[in-house]
């Protein structure tokens, strides 16, 4: 019973409370933003290959863009953290994400397009490290593990913007869409921005229930040991977070090209994987409460290395969308897991380290899956996901008495 004591200790001081509930909620909407943002512009990728013509290969070096601004600004965004806080950061992260998804469709040429989506890979990982690195500490304020409820809410996000670009591909420009984007995000943040600035990083309670002077990313120089811990949650997040990019940039490509889908049931096929890791990130907290960390990570790679192994093998569309559930329902729980602990173990420095390793995993798989789709097939190259949704399971276990479950 000493931990409802805890939680009680805690629920019984009604404003802080309701602060962090109002930080939650906010936080919750910037997660479903920038899935939303990331999403419609996933969802134009083919019509921007078309207007720049590049190739399968050359689209993935111009993807490669998105990689590198992204892992350059993660660890800057740790330090921008710790100096100005991560709500003053997401804020800003937020406005640089709106007005750079803009960009992409006024370019011609791959090169062009290349450096464009540097500038929009360097907010999207901005705004990812400095969230993240807010949500860890409201979940040791909370003391509960709903880091995967805010996860939800980005995959929430990315379903939406993935169905709402597939039903105006065919009507509006991908400029027309992507400047609505713009004037989404930038509505979004100005009325939900305010939230964040106006409270400062939540502290978590001691032991005994009492509040601490210093939030939890608030920690010391990390040891070595507590540093090599980051890195294995790093690599785990990498091998998950390569899945969801290679979805999001070749799933719909497979159904359409390899299984002949109409393009309408091929753009469904990431709306499917979406949708599956949003349930199982609803239910993450229940499913983290009874199983433990370890068993999560664990279990939820095996199902994950599954249902991939289904969803690029499969014979028929039906088959392959649903291996592309199973794979939702598998790696949903495994990223916002390790990044959470990442960030319990060594502030936003933690968070920035998985989260460039993580990040770094799915925004390379693109360009990977395009490579090894030139040399061999896509669905062999999609196999890759699953083979990586393995390796992360097996960590997960090699390493169950390093880590707290």
């Amino acid at each position: 019973m000493p931990t409802l004591n805890k939680l009680r200790a805690v629920k019984d001081d009604s404003p802080r409370t309701a602060s962090l509930t109002r930080l939650r909620i906010a936080l919750t909407i910037f997660f479903a933003l920038d899935g939303f943002i990331f999403a419609g512009w996933v969802v134009r990728i083919p019509a921007v290959k078309e207007q720049t013509g590049a190739s399968a290969s050359t689209l993935g070096l111009a993807l490669l863009g998105v990689s590198a601004g992204a892992v350059i600004t993660m660890m800057l965004t740790g330090r921008l953290c710790r100096r100005f806080g991560s709500h003053p950061v997401t804020v800003v992260s937020g406005v640089l994400l709106a007005l750079s998804v803009a960009l992409p469709p006024l370019t011609h040429s791959a090169l062009t397009l290349g450096l464009v989506l540097l500038v929009f890979g360097a907010a999207y990982g901005g705004i990812n490290v400095a969230m993240n690195s807010a949500a860890v500490d409201l979940v040791a304020a909370l003391r509960r593990p709903v880091m995967p409820s805010f996860h939800a809410a980005f995959s929430l996000g990315g379903m939406l913007g993935a169905g709402l670009g597939g039903l105006v591909a065919g009507h509006v420009s991908p400029t027309r869409h992507l400047l609505a984007l713009t004037v989404i995000g930038l509505l979004v943040t100005a009325a939900v921005g305010p939230t964040l600035l106006r409270h400062d990083a939540p502290t978590a309670p001691d032991d005994r229930g009492r509040i601490r002077n210093e939030p939890a990313s608030a920690s010391a120089r990390p040891s070595g040991r507590v540093r090599g811990l980051v890195l294995v949650f790093g690599l785990i997040a990498l091998c998950t977070a390569y899945g969801e990019g290679a979805l999001a940039d070749w799933g719909a490509l497979h159904l359409e090209e390899d299984l002949h889908a109409h393009p309408g049931v091929a753009a469904a096929g990431y709306s499917c994987f979406a949708l599956a890791m949003t349930i199982g990130r609803i239910s993450g907290t229940t499913l983290l409460e009874r199983l433990g960390r370890t068993r999560t990570l664990v279990f939820g790679g095996a199902t994950g290395a599954a249902g991939m192994l289904l969803g690029s093998l499969a014979p028929t569309v039906w088959l392959a969308l649903l291996g592309f559930a199973v794979t939702g329902l598998g790696l949903a729980n495994i990223f916002p897991v390790a990044v959470e602990r990442a960030g319990a173990l060594a502030g936003p420095t933690g968070v920035a380290a998985a989260s460039t390793l993580g990040y770094g995993g799915m925004l390379l798989g693109p360009p990977m899956i395009g490579f090894m789709a030139d040399w061999f097939s896509l669905p062999a190259a999609l196999t890759s996901v699953a083979v990586l949704a393995g390796v992360a399971a097996l960590i997960g276990f090699a390493t169950r008495r390093a880590a707290v479950s």
